[in-house]
């Protein structure tokens, strides 16, 4: 059974940060509402859930990917490149340590899990605002050992390598060709976004199906035309933060 690691949405969330966006006032019961429902379709599509102590004086704190890479042999606490997210990791490493052994990014460098996608043994990691070499170089000396093959990307205008693309499973990347080729992701095949939705493309495979924004109609309708059955949940408070899918949740196999 998969855990999935979450934090409930902080009441300090208005103070995020941002990056490419501009802010817009962010409805604090709306935002955990539809936390609540993510939460419940993760449980539905058979996730362990393992609640994070809330940290309210944490903006960004509900984005519990940022804070960890975890993979079958042991968990890589980061360092994320948002100074005011670094107080976070020590808290998500509490409990991973329950479950893999713990190493970390130095301060030397910044990775931020939400730059890394890892598809079996192979993982990309993309390199721009929250991200830099020297993470991912960190990245790699700790993956290595364990047969994986790290791969730097620079991406366009996203703020993270999933916000611009997210594996479905059975080969397909869904992604968005503005901010990264498909000529990085040897083997795989690319399903586009619908131009009108540049941030349709962070989705979560669970099991036989994929959770995905409730507002992306017609990228959802790209989706399921290739044979993916999808289960959609409302995303539309947290996407305000610059926040998708995956960032709420670290999901790994027991």
């Amino acid at each position: 059974m998969p855990i999935a690691f979450v934090r409930n949405v902080s009441a300090s969330i208005n103070d995020c940060e941002l990056t490419h966006m501009e802010h817009e006032p962010i409805d604090l019961e709306i935002a955990r509402s539809q936390h609540d429902a993510y939460v419940q379709a993760l449980k539905d599509m058979g996730c362990k859930v393992h609640e994070l102590p809330q940290l309210d004086h944490q903006p960004d704190a509900v984005f519990v990917e940022d804070t960890a890479v975890v993979v079958p042999e042991l968990a890589v606490l980061t360092n994320p490149g948002a100074v005011s997210r670094r107080g976070e990791v020590d808290s998500t490493g509490e409990s991973l340590a329950e479950h893999r052994a713990i190493v970390r990014i130095s301060d030397a460098g910044i990775l931020e899990g939400g730059d890394v996608l890892r598809i079996d043994k192979k993982v990309y990691v993309g390199c721009a605002t929250r991200t830099d070499e020297t993470g991912i170089d960190e990245l790699r000396s700790h993956l290595k050992p364990h047969g994986y093959e790290v791969m730097a990307i620079r991406h366009g205008a996203a703020l993270h390598l999933k916000t611009a693309c997210t594996y479905l499973g059975d080969g397909v990347l869904l992604l968005n060709p503005d901010w990264v080729d498909i000529h990085h992701f040897d083997g795989l095949e690319a399903l586009e976004c619908d131009p009108d939705e540049p941030f349709a493309c962070n989705a979560i495979r669970i099991g036989d199906e994929v959770l995905f924004p409730q507002e992306f109609v017609k990228t959802r309708a790209r989706i399921e035309s290739r044979g993916f059955k999808v289960r959609p949940v409302p995303a539309s408070e947290l996407a305000k933060a610059e926040g998708g899918l995956t960032c709420s949740s670290i999901i790994f196999d027991a």
